[in-house]
């Protein structure tokens, strides 16, 4: 059989801090352990946003297990609360702000394992 396991302890070693919050990779091209997607857990910190950006190559998934965002998705605004799912297509712009009373924190996932990132400035 042909799997991998990740430990929580190797995931966490892994976290990318940001002024907004933080990033913990689970799986993908860039760990080695994912040929066909990525999947991430990604908390915002309350009144903080992450960058406008896009994902050219692939379509971005994101579950929201606690808090609320104000999502843009391209030119729309939308408003997620815990248990709202956001699908978006590759190449649209967007950015969330968690806008709740606790970090929002949310499983994200992408349908390649190389996931790009494109800032709305370039």
């Amino acid at each position: 059989m042909d799997y991998t396991v990740r430990s929580d302890a190797e995931a966490r070693s892994g976290r990318i801090d940001e002024p907004w919050g933080s990033l913990l990779w689970l799986a993908g091209a860039k760990i080695g352990n994912a040929r066909g997607l990525t999947l991430g857990r990604v908390v915002i910190e309350v009144g903080a946003a992450n960058p406008r950006h896009a994902h050219d190559g692939c379509e971005e998934a994101l579950y929201l297990m606690a808090g609320e965002l104000e999502h843009s998705v391209g030119p729309e605004m939308v408003t997620l609360r815990a248990g709202d799912t956001l699908v978006v297509p590759a190449g649209l712009m967007h950015n969330a702000r968690s806008v709740g009373d606790v970090d929002a924190d949310m499983i994200v996932a992408y349908s390649s394992a190389e996931r790009d990132f494109r800032p709305e400035d370039e």
